[in-house]
């Protein structure tokens, strides 16, 4: 008996190396000074060697960027690339786990930071203190280092290990890259890892899901403590129009076309020492648009392949003080005003560059998010009840069509993001706004409960806003119901924390005092937003203006403000709103 357990261990062995990157601590190595475990009582110094061993099993985007260009640098400023960086993210995760008293653990991180999780990184490391691969988020290998098939799973997928000659997983098998190792001489490359050429996987899979949509539903599709849904875009999905007609999310969010099943772009697989492989193949757009954006600092992210600085050198470069810049710098300047990193007047000059290339691109990403979610939206109207005479009443309204047929308008983390809403307002013939609705407030809110300056009574409540902001209903201490944007059971208890369901929530579909108040738009849906204008806003005939627009933002203020966001943040976040199908309409008052 003795015999065969050591048999059926000896069998299930892991790879040495594996278990270094499992056991070993996680690297910070190239983000800033490390933390010391000889500085902890009780840990033995910690071994440089299997640092590295752990490293080498979790390849950087930057490697594969090596032959597949066009591909990193459009995952680069891409969501995805987004995800360990995001500063919302951090906030959010931190204030979660607070008010839960950490029982909500590595949850959030297993996707966001996929690798530093599997390389076993305390989900509590500040960037700085993190692995560089780790900071890249959804990395490459974050999908095509995964052959296992999942189902409905909750955040989570696990990622072979291997350096960078290890196989991967993609859409085909290897026919191209068994001819261009078969002439590695005249590629320079090194498939086995004996040093002679550049170095490339040795072997690609075909993984047949990563074609499919189920693919995204473990980071796309999650239910959070106490069990209700967060991520409900795989079960939007599901239902729709768009998997009937067996539209995939790839066929959208990785055309050519963002957020329309356009088709596909062609290319080569991949450009080694400058030597295109052939022949062309279906090129998938690794940008995956979709509504958020980045209000992180522009010299940390989008990732750039010039960047020579640490992630707390960063957070101390003033970008927005002109370092840097060729007239700025021709002043005079006192170099003891500087960090003691950015003293050097090349070293910002070098930052500055880095930072305008990055805002280039975050720019140029902005316009395609607006793209997207055009392609996804229309607005008619305005539609008239009756004729319309000064003194009386105006009744109208618009049509908001979802035209996207693969999910709702809005979709993603309901309950806090993303924001749409309806903005209208009416001018009168000397150009003057007389009436408005889906106004903000000082803070950039929507002058609805959540809103400061509501509750202050220094706003007037929208009592006709349009909002398709899915929100989460929870149950006071009295039993009366209130809009949530997290939906953590606040109590009188002195150390509040997520508490399980008394039952299963499949017998009420949703944790007890619990649930979602859903307003976005199923796919191909409408939603008719009627407005009503008194008539003493119209008082007199001329020609008057309506005036329309969907906003979007990714986070709402209050939110911001609930998980403790800097003043940078909240002013990043306002910036990047943008508005979608602006229109006017002028019609005569008689």
């Amino acid at each position: 008996m003795a015999t065969q357990r050591s048999d059926r261990f000896r069998r299930r062995r892991f790879p040495i190396l594996l278990l270094l990157a499992l056991l070993s601590p996680a690297s910070a190595a190239a983000q800033g000074e490390p933390t010391s475990r000889s500085a902890v009582p009780g840990l033995a110094p910690e071994d440089p060697h299997a640092r590295l061993l752990a490293a080498e099993q979790y390849p950087s985007a930057k490697q594969c960027g090596a032959c597949h260009d066009q591909i990193y640098e459009e995952w680069s400023s891409s969501a995805h690339a987004y995800a360990a960086i995001s500063p919302m993210f951090h906030k959010f995760e931190q204030r979660i786990n607070e008010l839960a008293n950490g029982t909500v653990g590595a949850f959030c991180v297993r996707c966001h930071i996929s690798v530093g999780t599997a390389m076993g990184e305390e989900r509590w490391l500040p960037l700085w203190d993190r692995s560089p691969v780790s900071l890249e988020g959804v990395t490459c290998i974050s999908c095509h280092r995964v052959e296992e098939t999942y189902g409905r799973v909750n955040g989570e997928r696990r990622i072979v290990p291997g350096t960078l000659q290890a196989p991967v997983q993609g859409p085909t098998g290897a026919p191209v890259l068994d001819g261009v190792i078969e002439r590695r001489k005249q590629y320079g490359v090194d498939p086995v890892g004996d040093g002679d050429g550049a170095p490339i996987h040795a072997d690609a899979h075909q993984h047949r899901q990563i074609t499919k949509s189920e693919f995204c539903a473990s980071c796309h599709q999650v239910a959070v403590h106490p069990g209700i849904k967060l991520e409900v875009v795989w079960e939007q999905y599901r239902d729709s129009p768009a998997r009937a007609a067996g539209t995939t999310c790839q066929d959208c969010h990785m055309s050519t076309n963002p957020g329309k099943a356009s088709g596909y772009a062609s290319g080569p697989r991949a450009v080694v020492n400058q030597q295109p492989i052939e022949p062309p193949g279906k090129h998938t757009d690794h940008a995956f648009v979709g509504p958020g954006y980045s209000i992180a600092h522009p010299g940390i992210f989008p990732h750039n392949r010039l960047n020579q600085y640490s992630t707390k050198e960063w957070m101390s470069f003033d970008w927005r003080a002109g370092w840097g810049e060729l007239e700025w710098e021709r002043s005079s300047h006192d170099p003891g005003s500087f960090p003691p990193e950015w003293r050097d007047p090349e070293d910002r000059r070098r930052a500055r560059d880095i930072v305008d290339e990055n805002r280039a691109k975050l720019a140029a990403r902005n316009e395609r998010r607006r793209a997207v979610m055009e392609n996804g939206s229309e607005i008619d109207g305005p539609f008239f009840r009756d004729d319309v005479r000064a003194g009386e009443d105006l009744e109208f309204e618009y049509v908001v069509t979802n035209t996207c047929t693969g999910h709702n308008l809005p979709s993603g983390s309901l309950g806090a993001q993303p924001e749409i809403w309806l903005n209208v307002a009416l001018s009168d013939p000397d150009g003057k706004n007389v009436w408005e609705s889906g106004y903000v407030d000082s803070h950039g809110d929507m002058a609805d409960l959540h809103s400061r300056d509501v509750r202050a009574g220094k706003l007037a409540h929208d009592d006709q806003l349009v909002n398709l902001q899915t929100k989460f209903l929870t149950t006071n201490l009295k039993g009366t119901d209130r809009e949530m944007f997290l939906p953590v059971p606040f109590d009188g208890d002195q150390l509040p924390f997520i508490r399980p369901a008394g039952q299963p929530t499949s017998v009420m579909n949703h944790p007890p005092f619990i649930r979602m108040e859903q307003r976005s738009i199923p796919p191909l849906g409408q939603r008719r937003a009627r407005y009503s204008v008194p008539g003493e806003r119209l008082a007199r005939p001329g020609t008057y203006v309506l005036s329309v627009r969907l906003r979007s933002r990714a986070e709402p203020i209050y939110f911001m403000d609930f998980v403790r966001a800097t003043r940078e943040m909240t002013r990043e976040m306002n910036a990047w709103m943008v508005d979608i199908h602006p229109y006017s309409v002028a019609f005569e008052v008689r």
